[in-house]
């Protein structure tokens, strides 16, 4: 963990040092993927079943490769009845937050008679990469495929890797209305979802977090398929007042750097005593956690607290543009409202940022490494495409063609002159000759 102070000459230099770091940096995976991407794509679900014995140690055919109905039935019922409502919850007021994003359509006539318009429209297909490993993840399944389903794309396509399937995951799947599972994950699951491979149609835009290779094949079949984003590791800043629990903010802190020592995880406050007594409490939490060992590599290469006036601490909000940020000060808005870099804001001494990775309704597919300075989270948006309509009658056309041709032979472009200038000519309005 590192110590800042804002008050210190070499604290601009020091702490951008610190941000520019790099964290969870991957060997290089893009020549294997690479290969793994050009073999699914010409050989199909040969090279997909291959890939799933030689990585997986799955041994599965074109039939075994797919969930059924009464597996995923089999998981909604293994599942507890609290379990099951949690994720009803959940599912939810997802649904109902991202239902309000849904943009009109429109059509209007401006000042020349031209008649102007929009039209939203749902994908047609949406994958979904669910990570496998030692932990089971049906929030992602949630944040993912909910706005889809709510945007009203009809087939969401799940790929996961071979192995027990979670009831958890399954039951979220089935709650949050995707439409197909597969057992196939890394960075065939990618490319058997970008190009297709036997039974696995496939579909126009790829989300979900994964691995080093999982991200390299999406960063890889970009263009062939529409895709979230890059995911990082995750981050957290909280920005708190002495009056805070000390143990609130050190569980907070840890909230992210629990799931991976990659996390990064940053207090700035304006109380030296108050930033010892969270230390402390980090200290003893690591300790009980069952992710401890994780959390700790995080806290301890990663983690920072920086001493600084809270009234600037917006400023190095903006310079951070973390994946989250928590207000936990008895005005939060006064600060938060003047943050423009950051994924979420959670404002209050009751709002952890963990209600927004479950049940708050907002996503928590958010940018990290700093891309909130340019990006935002996944939104109804991701899943709707926009098309522009426009018209003319003869009596705008007469308006819009001469300045349409001046501009075509500008360009150089004798044929697009000409389709206006014919127009023109036929309605007895003066063109301009294409060159």
């Amino acid at each position: 963990m590192r110590r800042f102070n804002s008050a210190d000459p070499t604290f601009a230099s020091a702490f951008r040092a610190f941000l520019d770091e790099r964290r969870g940096t991957a060997p290089d995976v893009d020549a294997a993927v690479a290969e793994i991407v050009a073999r699914v794509k010409a050989e199909g679900l040969a090279a997909v079943l291959d890939y799933s014995r030689r990585f997986d140690r799955a041994d599965l055919d074109e039939t075994s490769i797919r969930v059924t109905p009464d597996e995923i039935a089999a998981g909604v019922a293994a599942c507890s009845p609290d379990v099951r409502e949690a994720i009803a919850f959940a599912a939810r007021r997802i649904r109902a937050y991202h239902a309000r994003q849904r943009p009109a359509d429109a059509w209007f006539k401006d000042d020349e008679g031209v008649e102007l318009g929009w039209r939203w429209t749902p994908l047609d297909a949406v994958g979904l990469y669910v990570p496998g490993g030692r932990a089971a993840y049906p929030s992602t399944v949630l944040m993912n495929a909910v706005p889809a389903s709510a945007a009203g794309v009809s087939r969401i396509a799940m790929v996961t890797p071979p192995g027990r399937l979670e009831p958890v995951v399954l039951a979220a799947a089935h709650e949050a209305g995707v439409t197909e599972i597969w057992r196939v994950g890394g960075a065939q699951g990618v490319a058997a979802l970008a190009y297709g491979a036997g039974p696995i149609a496939p579909v126009d835009k790829i989300v979900g977090p994964g691995n080093a290779y999982v991200t390299a094949a999406k960063r890889r079949l970009y263009g062939v398929v529409g895709i979230d984003a890059l995911a990082g590791p995750s981050e957290i800043v909280v920005v708190a007042d002495a009056d805070n629990d000390p143990e609130w903010i050190a569980a907070d802190l840890l909230s992210q750097a629990e799931h991976d020592p990659s996390s990064q995880s940053i207090l700035i406050t304006d109380s030296p005593r108050f930033a010892e007594a969270v230390e402390q409490a980090v200290t003893r939490q690591v300790a009980v956690l069952d992710t401890g060992d994780v959390a700790a590599a995080s806290w301890a290469t990663h983690g920072a607290v920086i001493l600084s006036p809270l009234d600037a601490s917006p400023e190095l909000v903006d310079l951070i543009a973390p994946e989250h940020v928590e207000f936990a000060t008895a005005q939060p808005e006064r600060l938060a409202d003047r943050v423009r870099h950051a994924g979420a804001i959670f404002l209050g001494r009751f709002t952890p940022e963990a209600v927004g990775d479950y049940v708050a309704g907002s996503n928590h597919v958010l940018p990290t490494s700093r891309a909130a300075r340019f990006s935002s989270g996944l939104s109804l948006y991701d899943f709707l495409k926009r098309t522009s309509i426009v018209k003319c009658d003869a009596s705008s056309f007469a308006r819009l063609g001469p300045p349409t041709a001046t501009l075509a032979v500008a360009e150089g472009l004798p044929a697009h002159a000409r389709s206006a200038s014919v127009r023109l000519d036929d309605i007895g309005e003066p063109g301009i000759a294409a060159q």
